[in-house]
């Protein structure tokens, strides 16, 4: 080699450095401490465990009656730790739970491409394909955690103030305690569930556009109109295909005879709207001219 040359990189058949792996490239721990290190992910999962505390001081100042034992879920809310936990659950899920899911998902591509760092992200290179599936995980994992941390919180605060005894539901049944986590493990698996459509497109939005804002709003704007929709009787059996129209079916788990069809549909409905826009999410992506 002739003095002030540079030296070849050897390559492999398809063009790649040799000793590219694909499969090294952000691996997913990599990605969760980036994602866990970030303040909006600190703070939401903060205000999550935080909320229940709120709840419970709301109720405290808020009237110094005795536990009721008739009434609907507000009024139940104080009969025991798992009517408090309950109520927290039904309380968040039409809305902060949406809100959640699409700020770990909406943000996860869009802020990228807000900063400037997409397109070196791709430059290491990090194949599309396996970035988008990487950030997709890590914002589902988080979503969870953020499902979790709610529910043990209020559990946990319910418990402690309003003690372990029988759930009571609005129709007067007792639900002892062993039966009612098993109804709640179930609310929350079926919640997780149905909350894949928020997840796919909130996904969809943030590979459409640089603004993680929009992103995330948009997300929650379509369940917000979605829901004001399904109040709308008129439109009968036409409901029925809203994404939003059995987000509450999981309360069906609160009666000792339940029913499963309403759970049923409203799974399949999650997963057929939220795989459609995980597709095109895939396919906007693998298409997108990345300048940002």
């Amino acid at each position: 080699m002739s003095e002030g040359s540079v030296p070849s990189t050897a390559t492999r058949a398809d063009g790649a450095i040799a000793g590219y792996r694909e499969g090294r490239t952000l691996p997913l721990r990599v990605e969760l401490a980036r994602q866990f290190g970030r303040r909006r992910t600190q703070v939401t999962l903060g205000l999550l465990a935080v909320l229940p505390v709120v709840l419970l001081l709301a109720f405290e100042l808020g009237s110094n009656s005795t536990a009721r034992r008739q009434g609907g879920l507000v009024d139940l809310a104080t009969a025991s730790g798992q009517n408090f936990v309950t109520f927290a659950l039904f309380a968040s899920a039409n809305f902060l739970l949406v809100v959640v899911v699409a700020l770990f998902f909406g943000d996860t591509v869009a802020s990228e491409a807000s900063w400037s760092s997409l397109k070196y992200l791709l430059a290491i290179p990090v194949p599309r394909g396996r970035l988008l599936r990487q950030k997709a995980l890590v914002s589902g994992l988080l979503s969870v955690l953020g499902l979790l941390v709610l529910p043990a919180m209020s559990l946990a605060v319910g418990l402690i103030w309003y003690g372990a005894g029988d759930m009571v539901t609005p129709t007067g049944e007792s639900v002892a305690l062993a039966d009612g986590l098993t109804a709640l493990v179930l609310a929350l698996c079926y919640l997780a569930v149905h909350l894949f459509w928020v997840a796919g497109l909130a996904l969809l939005l943030s590979v459409s556009t640089d603004a993680p804002l929009s992103a995330v709003g948009g997300a929650a704007l379509v369940s917000i109109v979605s829901q004001i929709l399904n109040q709308i009787t008129d439109l009968g059996s036409l409901r029925e295909f809203l994404p939003t129209h059995y987000s509450t079916a999981w309360a069906d788990l609160l009666s000792t005879d339940i029913d499963w069809s309403n759970m049923a549909a409203g799974a399949f409905s999650s997963l057929a709207y939220g795989t459609f826009f995980v597709l095109l999410a895939v396919r906007r992506f693998a298409r997108k001219d990345i300048t940002s």
